[in-house]
């Protein structure tokens, strides 16, 4: 018997979002992430948090970014897209709806370890 598998539209999951809640378009998150050192997305040290993550949108344009820079120091794919899910990228949501909406929206599914 197969397990039923929750996914929820996320059309519906955004109407019901609170009006205080404002998703950052990923071309101004870019431009946010076009201003500090390029030199934070070379190295495996640098950690990031977004300390009000909903769509995911900062944490997956830094991962981007850690995915190029980080290539000569951990060559292997796996290896760094395991470092830095693992070890660089943080997030607090402030409800669970924006936390799922996150997890989603950074790692395609509701956790960043499933098979």
């Amino acid at each position: 018997m197969m397990k039923a598998i929750h996914n929820p539209d996320v059309l519906s999951c955004l109407a019901n979002l609170s009006s205080d809640e404002v998703f950052t378009p990923p071309s101004l998150a870019n431009a946010m992430l076009d201003l500090p050192p390029q030199t934070l997305f070379e190295s495996k040290e640098t950690k990031f948090l977004d300390p009000c993550a909903k769509s995911g949108v900062f944490l997956r344009e830094i991962a981007k970014r850690l995915m190029t820079g980080l290539k000569e120091q951990i060559p292997d794919e796996q290896e760094r897209i395991y470092h830095i899910f693992t070890k660089q990228l943080f997030g607090i949501a402030i409800t669970d709806l924006t936390s799922l909406l996150s997890r989603r929206g950074v790692y395609c599914r509701d956790n960043a370890l499933k098979g």
